[in-house]
């Protein structure tokens, strides 16, 4: 059984950085994408940030584009999403999820909590 795993979440304050994690494990293979995706309080979860496994190419969305980075180790089935100059807008429940086959996002982590303080 496929299980995500994320870590690297806690209290920063604005323009602070933070490397969140997501261990990926009992896959049979290697998902097409990975994503991130968040969710604030009383908002809908949104997509953040997607690589795909076999050529590292990668995707933003834009309130992210410059301050977030994506990126994988094949070895340690983990991906991660570096966040730089964190704000307070950035608040939020992160997510990591598979993408096995190019269509829906089909596995997903417990989710990891970034707050930011002013």
């Amino acid at each position: 059984q496929v299980q995500l795993v994320e870590s690297g979440g806690g209290l920063v304050q604005a323009g602070g950085s933070l490397r969140l994690s997501c261990a990926a494990s009992g896959l049979t293979f290697r998902p097409y994408v990975m994503g991130w995706f968040r969710q604030a309080p009383g908002k809908e979860r949104e997509f953040v940030a997607s690589i795909k496994w076999s050529g590292g190419s990668t995707n933003y969305a834009d309130s992210v584009k410059g301050r977030f980075t994506i990126s994988r180790d094949n070895a340690k089935n983990t991906v991660y999403l570096q966040i730089n100059s964190l704000k307070f807008e950035d608040t939020a429940v992160y997510y990591c999820a598979t993408n096995s086959y190019g269509q829906a996002y089909d596995y997903w982590g417990q989710g990891t909590q970034v707050t930011v303080s002013s």
